[in-house]
């Protein structure tokens, strides 16, 4: 049961079985999760007439010692105030992630050798945002610039808001060792120098053994990676790049090792078409 509620509460279809491909007749949803450690496999499928059960495969032996962290495209900094027990106490249209995260803003920061460690990540983010990120007693977040005092997060730029989430995931070790982070589309409100930062945080996240799973449309992010993944601190790190594209039985998958071993990459694609139209249009004036 707990595993069909947090993919309804996560993913919010009306029942279960709408999750799995829409065609006529009978559908089954099949998911399946392969670790380095085995006792961390689990397997479990569901059916399209599914309401809130899913039959379970395979059961893991034991849990990760973590919990994965989830960034979605907006901040949460300005929603977090009140935002958990609202959420526990009512029925809400938000997906359940959002709960998740806030649940791990609100921790308490690293004190001892691991806030050491947090420091050397948090620097360059902080000089970039231009202050510290802290939390008071009535459960805000303000931005603390030197001299000038706390400034409220919704007058901070909504880009650096999405920074100041990772500067607080980091300074409570949520983001810190072990662990896995999920960033949907980091790119967001954020210009090209901050996205140079947030790529080379990202790297030295998986530095501190982070496994980092990112979604992007943003080609000049992926170049950044690729980038940034020569420079020899970064050049044992390991990284596989994926493309989704509609096909006839579903969702056809490539992978590589590199943005080039990828056939059918749509953000490349029309980058390189609208470069092509540009250079028409200039040859016509």
């Amino acid at each position: 049961m707990a595993y069909a509620d947090k993919l309804v509460h996560v993913l919010r279809p009306e029942t279960l079985g709408r999750l799995s491909r829409r065609r006529q007749g009978r559908e089954r949803c099949e998911l399946r999760f392969d670790f380095d450690d085995p006792a961390l496999n689990c397997e479990l499928s569901f059916s399209t007439n599914s309401k809130s059960e899913v039959n379970i495969e395979q059961l893991p032996a034991q849990w990760q010692k973590k919990a994965p962290v989830f960034l979605p495209t907006r901040e949460l900094m300005t929603l977090y105030p009140g935002f958990v027990p609202l959420y526990e106490s009512h029925y809400l249209e938000f997906e359940e992630t959002y709960r998740d995260t806030c649940l791990l803003l609100g921790r308490p920061t690293l004190k001892g050798p691991r806030e050491k460690r947090a420091a050397r990540l948090l620097v360059p983010l902080e000089e970039a945002i231009g202050g510290k990120v802290v939390l008071d007693k009535n459960g805000r977040f303000y931005l603390k610039i030197p001299g000038q005092g706390n400034m409220e997060m919704p007058l901070v730029a909504e880009g650096l808001r999405k920074l100041a989430m990772l500067i607080r995931l980091i300074a409570t070790g949520s983001l810190l060792d072990k662990g896995v982070l999920f960033w949907d589309e980091p790119e967001t409100t954020l210009n090209p120098r901050l996205i140079r930062l947030v790529a080379r945080a990202i790297l030295e996240l998986c530095r501190e053994g982070i496994q980092v799973f990112v979604a992007t449309h943003s080609l000049f992010l992926l170049r950044e990676f690729e980038v940034l993944s020569k420079e020899k601190h970064f050049s044992r790190l390991r990284s596989r790049y994926f493309a989704l594209t509609p096909g006839e039985a579903g969702v056809d998958v490539e992978q590589g090792d590199a943005v080039e071993e990828l056939e059918t990459l749509v953000l490349l694609d029309e980058e390189l078409q609208q470069s092509d139209r540009y250079m028409e249009m200039e040859g016509q004036r």
